[in-house]
């Protein structure tokens, strides 16, 4: 039976100890869905019959017809547990669980990355079948980029007994297998002074084993406890006497236990996490307030979601860092420059948002009101501006694109607002206008992102559309070091001088790692300098790096020029607009330092304005480009196929067929996993294909996105291809 403990919630929400917030993470299928459903049902949420196959997070119409997560979905619910005192006496204690069920599919990964900034804990689940996954690695990376602290759940146990009829010491060499290769895993991701803190031990339960879809969750200690062995659970499972084992060891205890006793509450979590995610002043009022997490402090808030409501309009879901949110309270989104008031605050249950009069601090929050607002956007007092949050930025970026065009231009602006509005819900699809063309531009993680978050929608809102077939986004990068270049304004008055060349690979390796961020560089030159050293810069270069845009960097090495520290914010501007659109066909560029060497500039500010300054630097960074022998990169997966192992030479075949590369062959259990690299240009059809290959029993996950040099017998028709498309001219400009 459902009950209702909204009483008890508000309660528990003012009570940090008592709080933990978490996220229940892991590859495509592994059973997050169904294990949120039978702990919302453990919770008294939900009928226990229907757990497991009502997936009360999996609300959205396409999440029920495609049979996966899309969208992170939030429920709050109360769990209680038994706690013995020093004297030994039982006492109960409750406490407030803000879950969030997250997609497993790598092309949502975006709402993954959003969740890890709200949470302080991860459930990271595997399937004890087929154990550790490409999603998995890409998860756990995920968490700890966010200082959130992981504990494993190996679920489907119930297969390895039932289909694979291992014994109990196959069972536990399983299990020690998962959680080797987990540890591993954090021991690479983590930041040193986290990684020992953060790995999962058998014997302390911060590794449970259990079934969601049977609603049974075990530890080592529960099982030492409870006085349960692993021949007891083979036994109960063979005999499908799955319900007496889950009333011995329900899933709910097995796993929330788990979760209060090694996941941390949002006060403790706060002290370490708020350096990572805010980079103002933590002696500031604020920085003091967040650390403290002071419900009558300072308001911070980040908003991590944002979705459509029929009714309500735009929700919003954020975590409150600092100060109590309250409905009717003006608040300040600090990106936007724009005070909004809020007319709801409410948490969640799934589908449905519970109303409150306010919220404190530590909590997930669903916010009404807030009409231009974005996933990213940080909230404060309106006569308090604070430094915002560091932006949530997914791993992996978008390699996919396609254009959009309305068959009738009357629904022109219809298209205009949706396009805005799903940008600023899930900001890892980038929209663009060609300006050439007048066409749309969507880029996305893959072509089903485009599908479920563009194209379905489209077609449910009634817009008559056409959208291009897949179009891939390449990278311009050079490979030597250009002459010094001069570029001139038209007045004549204004000189500059520029040079090019490749960016150190540590430094850019360090960017696309996130360890080095591409952020407001002047202002936090002081504590990059080292970061940069480390990465591979000169330290005198890296003391005048002026700007870092799209893994390009921009210096100036100039000495004494006058009137230049006015100009340069000109300069930058043309920087950011060559980098965005390369000289060779328009692409974006990546790796390329350009240096600013020397400049002659007018004494008369009104002879060295926007018209004069941004053509001359443009021009001499475009012309410097094509003097550094200028290439194309393409986007490339790293990808790992599952396929029986009699049928191994056909997926290889495959891989083969299209440009790629076997890089690895692994065979186990009579399964063979291949790992691969295939350039995305070839990829499009590809699951079809090997399903065809494989007679349907071949399947491949996505490990990594990189760019690597497009083969030189390729380069001129690609680029001539790409000039194409964009309405550029066929000729490929030269030096």
């Amino acid at each position: 039976m459902a009950k209702d403990r909204s009483e008890e919630i508000v309660d528990l929400m003012k009570d940090p100890k008592h709080i933990r917030n978490i996220a229940i993470a892991a590859h495509i299928d592994h059973g997050k869905t169904t294990l949120t459903d039978s702990l919302v049902a453990g919770a008294g949420m939900m009928s226990e019959q229907l757990a497991g196959t009502q997936l009360f997070t999996d609300f959205d119409k396409q999440e029920q017809e495609r049979g996966i997560t899309i969208f992170a979905a939030n429920v709050s619910m109360v769990h209680d547990i038994e706690t013995t005192d020093a004297k030994g006496v039982s006492h109960p204690e409750t406490y407030l669980i803000n879950l969030i069920d997250t997609p497993g599919h790598v092309d949502f990964g975006g709402d993954v990355t959003r969740a890890m900034r709200a949470v302080d804990g991860a459930v990271i689940l595997t399937d004890a079948v087929e154990g550790v996954m490409p999603q998995t690695e890409t998860v756990v990376r995920q968490a700890l980029h966010e200082r959130v602290k992981p504990i494993l759940f190996i679920n489907k146990v119930d297969r390895l007994i039932r289909e694979l009829k291992l014994t109990p010491e196959q069972m536990q060499e399983r299990f020690v297998g998962i959680i080797t290769q987990v540890n591993r895993l954090i021991q690479k991701y983590a930041e040193k002074e986290f990684a020992e803190g953060c790995m999962v031990k058998v014997d302390d339960g911060s590794v449970a084993f259990g079934s969601g879809y049977r609603k049974w969750a075990i530890s080592v200690p529960y099982m030492k406890k409870e006085g349960i062995t692993f021949k007891d659970i083979i036994d109960y499972t063979t005999s499908g006497n799955d319900e007496e084992l889950s009333r011995r060891a329900p899933l709910h205890r097995g796993l929330l236990n788990a979760v209060v006793k090694h996941l941390p509450n949002p006060a403790d979590a706060q002290k370490y996490r708020i350096e990572k995610v805010w980079h103002g002043s933590l002696e500031s009022e604020i920085g003091k307030s967040m650390l403290a997490m002071d419900p009558n402090g300072p308001l911070a808030i980040i908003i991590t979601k944002v979705v459509p409501d029929p009714h309500a309009g735009l929700v919003a879901t954020g975590r409150i860092f600092s100060g109590t949110l309250r409905k009717g309270q003006e608040v300040r989104l600090v990106s936007q420059h724009m005070t909004k008031r809020i007319q709801q605050v409410s948490i969640y249950k799934g589908p449905q948002r519970v109303q409150m009069d306010e919220i404190s601090p530590g909590n997930i929050v669903g916010i009404v009101g807030l009409t231009d607002t974005f996933s990213g956007e940080t909230l404060c007092d309106p006569e308090r501006e604070i430094e915002p949050f560091e932006a949530i930025k997914h791993m992996f970026e978008p390699v996919v694109t396609k254009s959009i065009e309305c068959k009738d231009p009357k629904d022109l602006p219809k298209l205009i607002m949706f396009l805005r509005q799903i940008s600023r819900e899930d900001p890892t699809l980038a929209i663009k206008i060609n300006e050439e063309t007048g066409e749309y531009l969507v880029s996305g993680l893959g072509e089903l992102h485009i599908d479920a978050k563009i194209e379905r929608p489209l077609k449910e809102k009634g817009l008559n559309v056409t959208t291009s077939p897949p179009i891939v986004i390449y990278r311009e990068t050079v490979r030597l070091e250009s002459p010094e270049v001069e570029g001139k304004s038209s007045n004549k008055h204004n000189r500059f001088y520029v040079k090019v060349e490749p960016m150190e690979p540590g430094l850019y390796e360090a960017l696309a790692d996130g360890r080095i961020e591409e952020k407001n560089v002047r202002k936090y030159l002081k504590e990059l300098i080292p970061k940069l050293v480390e990465a591979g810069m000169d330290r005198d270069e890296a003391k005048k790096l002026y700007d870092i845009f799209n893994r390009n960097s921009l210096v100036d090495v100039t000495k004494g020029i006058q009137y230049l520290s006015e100009t340069m914010e000109l300069v930058t501007e043309a920087f950011e607009r060559v980098m965005d659109n390369g000289p060779l066909c328009g692409e974006p560029c990546t790796g390329i330092k350009i240096k600013l060497t020397d400049a002659k500039l007018h004494e008369d500010a009104i002879h060295r304005g926007p018209a004069q300054v941004l053509p001359a630097v443009s021009d001499a960074i475009k012309e410097a480009v094509l003097r550094a022998k200028p290439t194309l990169l393409e986007p490339v997966q790293v990808i790992r196929i599952d396929v029986p192992e009699e049928l191994m030479s056909n997926a290889m075949n495959q891989v083969q067929n299209r440009r790629g590369t076997v890089l690895d062959v692994k065979t186990e259990m009579g399964a063979a996993i291949v790992q691969s690299k295939l350039p995305v240009a070839e990829m499009f059809g590809f699951e079809g294909q090997l399903k065809s290959a494989t007679g349907g029993k071949g399947f491949y996950s996505l490990v990594d996105v990189r760019f690597e040099r497009l083969p030189e017998d390729l380069k001129t028709a690609t680029i001539q291809k790409i000039r194409e498309r964009k309405g550029l001219s066929k000729d490929i400009p030269q030096i």
